[in-house]
């Protein structure tokens, strides 16, 4: 491949992503705006200055605009839990491949407090944006297992994994609901430390 078609693919991947985000922005605004029932596909692909034949090239459902992210993509997730230096707990080797997770989110902080703003007001999209993560958490079960050295059918890989799970989505959401300027690390940081100091009671307010 030449300079130039490595110059044109990448102003097409440039264009690719930068239509995505906004028909993602345009989903996420007007859903806030009227509500998850009174939007429709015609409605984002028209606030995002495309097609509804374009909306479809990237998304199967409105659903699917307002809870997929490239951040979310689990692939470099357990990569980089499966490169974890061995001497880390298995809980802190999944806070670790969280890392770049953590920033990517960081950086888009306002459509990440509009996203789950959105689906604290409308639930039935919990699931969709769980089940997207069903395969990254089965194979983040797998290299657990193989850390500890026990196999699949051993409880502790998978509460690990549910357990970072609970609190990677416990910190964003107190982050995302922060009036502050505090960061995600520093959310996520706290949950992770609760977890591994054994969830001690918090001191009574004096």
């Amino acid at each position: 491949m030449t300079d130039t078609d490595h110059a044109a693919t990448g102003r097409r991947d440039r264009k690719k992503a930068q239509t995505r985000a906004a028909l993602t922005a345009a989903a996420l605004r007007l859903v806030a705006e009227r509500g998850l029932e009174h939007v429709t596909v015609e409605e984002i692909s028209e606030a995002a200055d495309v097609s509804s034949r374009t909306f479809f090239n990237y998304f199967t459902c409105k659903d699917e605009a307002l809870t997929d992210d490239p951040a979310l993509d689990g692939n470099p997730v357990v990569a980089r839990l499966a490169a974890a230096p061995a001497q880390v707990s298995a809980l802190q080797a999944v806070r670790v491949a969280l890392d770049e997770s953590v920033d990517t989110i960081q950086a888009d902080r306002e459509l990440w407090r509009l996203r789950l703003t959105v689906i604290a007001q409308n639930p039935v999209l919990l699931p969709r944006l769980v089940a997207g993560n069903s395969a990254t958490e089965q194979a983040m079960v797998a290299i657990v297992a193989t850390r500890l050295g026990v196999g699949l059918d051993h409880g502790h890989p998978p509460l690990v994994i549910a357990v970072a799970g609970a609190a990677f989505r416990t910190a964003m959401l107190r982050w995302a609901a922060d009036d502050d300027t505090r960061p995600l690390h520093d959310f996520v940081d706290e949950a992770f430390a609760a977890i591994a100091a054994g969830l001690p009671d918090p001191p009574s307010p004096s």
